[in-house]
């Protein structure tokens, strides 16, 4: 199965020119820097930016799960999930023609990794030890680069991050330099051009702490305000909530509720799903020989197979009497957990008759199709605004740290593209919409979340319309919510953010009307 993120709305001509006018800027900044070799470099880095993949973090403390959801994503065994040496860098996993794994160090050297397969869930390592630099001498990792052929990593690069919660302040730091280089203190590494390396980021949560919020408001202040506007919450490993129990994800549902709760108060993240990832990734890479051991598992007694599920250890148990051999029995364990042998079993017996069938219940029950349906819709339908946002904010930084030169006349033009760029007024409206309070009823807000394209960046999501919907029927329909947005945002009653929340509503319905084909001579009559 392919997945990706789409990376453009169909009918939406505002972001190209949006990636067309930071083009534009950074050109003219690249001329005006002249012969600053390290200028032009920044900026060549700053303009490839644009034209590379989205860049999607994955983010969250230690032992959160950020490994096996990448795995779990792009529907290979990429990235190793045992607390090895690697799991302690930042690691960019980008597609490619062949495998590699490339090792960077600070200076610029870099070394070959060498990459072992064994068995199991934990069967993928990079093995640091003893890599041959390009230069004299050893050198430290500073971040790992994997090169994969990936459907998945062709659209979006995943950028795997060290736990924020780390015993190592260094390996903590790791993290932050990618994602709130700003806010990082008395770090040698941080520079006045340390900016954020990602476009959006999927911060996974196992609990909501004061630590997760305070690295969320980082993340959405980063870089003074250049931080990634995209942000999506993820209660990960979900399955572990309920204890392994069947109902597991309808306990970790109610959690992501709370937790979502209590992030839309601060508008710290844009969503908040469950996901089991231990099980969608075994979903993606389920094997014939594991299908049949489920089905004979099927065939025991609940209340047995129930006792013999009580652990892991005791399910692999030798003399626990079932019809799958043990070491067949610890491998399931290993790659599903309880809660998948025990989705797996019932799934059988509800009617699930081959492989493949199995293999997309169990997805669908992870909740990784939810995910990347929301994923599409915040992040990749608006990937073109995201990395126009990123290059943008890199660029002023360019600017204010090289002042005195003939570029310093492109600023005012930047930073008025970042203000009023519109589609950045939305993406941050969408993630603060709650927070404000807005005293608007219920079915009104979600008209506003809607409009703004937090449904999706097509016309008819915007306008609440089937796919189908003629020209005519969108036209009048925008015309209409134009008016109705602008008599609310002019209402005598309206206070502020009310009223600013509502022009951005009225801007979004003038933008569609904008892109819909005029109506011929003989229509407007």
């Amino acid at each position: 199965m392919t997945h990706r993120f789409d990376t453009a709305a169909p009918g939406d001509r505002t972001t190209p020119r949006i990636l067309a006018e930071a083009h534009e800027l950074i050109g003219a900044a690249a001329r005006a820097f002249g012969h600053d070799e390290y200028a032009r470099t920044l900026l060549a880095h700053c303009e490839y930016r644009l034209r590379e993949p989205l860049r999607v973090a994955l983010a969250g403390s230690i032992k959160a799960g950020k490994s096996t959801l990448l795995n779990a994503l792009v529907g290979q065994a990429v990235a190793p999930t045992d607390a090895t040496e690697c799991t302690r860098v930042v690691t960019w996993y980008r597609d490619a023609a062949t495998p590699t794994v490339t090792a960077h160090a600070a200076d610029g050297s870099r070394a070959n990794v060498i990459v072992r397969r064994g068995s199991g869930a934990h069967g993928l390592t990079f093995d640091l030890n003893g890599l041959n630099w390009n230069a004299r001498g050893p050198r430290e990792v500073d971040h790992l680069e994997v090169g994969w052929p990936s459907a998945a990593l062709s659209q979006t690069t995943i950028i795997d991050t060290p736990g924020t919660s780390s015993l190592s302040r260094e390996v903590s730091l790791r993290t932050a330099r990618l994602l709130t280089p700003a806010d990082v203190e008395d770090d040698a590494r941080a520079t006045p051009l340390s900016v954020s390396g990602a476009d959006a980021v999927v911060y996974l949560l196992r609990r909501l702490d004061a630590a997760d919020v305070r690295f969320l408001e980082q993340i959405g202040a980063g870089a003074g305000g250049a931080g990634p506007l995209g942000v999506v919450g993820v209660v990960s490993r979900a399955d572990e909530i309920g204890s392994g129990r069947i109902d597991a994800l309808h306990s970790a549902r109610d959690v992501a509720a709370r937790f979502a709760a209590e992030l839309e108060r601060t508008g710290l993240c844009q969503a908040v799903i469950p996901v089991a990832g231990l099980l969608a990734f075994a979903a993606a890479t389920l094997r014939q020989p594991e299908f049949a051991a489920f089905e004979a598992l099927s065939t025991v007694p609940a209340e047995d197979l129930g006792v013999a599920l009580l652990s892991a250890d005791r399910f692999a148990r030798a003399d626990i009497a079932l019809p799958v051999a043990p070491e067949l029995r610890a491998q399931l364990a290993d790659r599903f957990g309880l809660f998948g042998i025990r989705m797996a079993t019932m799934l059988i017996r509800l009617g699930a008759r081959d492989s493949s069938a199995l293999a997309a219940e169990l997805a669908a029950r992870s909740g990784i199709e939810e995910l990347r349906s929301v994923l599409e819709v915040q992040f990749g339908q608006r990937a073109g605004e995201l990395k126009a946002h990123s290059a943008l904010s890199t660029l002023d930084r360019i600017l204010a740290a090289y002042p005195g030169t003939e570029a310093d006349r492109l600023r005012p033009r930047v930073r008025a593209r970042l203000a009023d760029v519109h589609g950045f007024t939305e993406l941050r409206l969408l993630g603060r919409l709650r927070t404000d309070e807005l005293p608007l009823p219920p079915p009104v807000l979600a008209d506003l979340y809607r409009i703004l394209g937090g449904a999706g960046v097509a016309a008819h999501l915007r306008l609440g319309l089937p796919p189908e919907a003629d020209p005519n029927t969108l036209r009048a329909t925008a015309f209409a919510a134009v008016r109705t947005w602008r008599g609310r945002a002019t209402h005598p009653l309206a206070d502020r953010a009310t009223a600013t929340a509502c022009r951005a509503a009225a801007r979004s319905a003038e933008g569609i009307l904008a892109e819909l084909p005029q109506p011929s001579h003989s229509q407007r009559k």
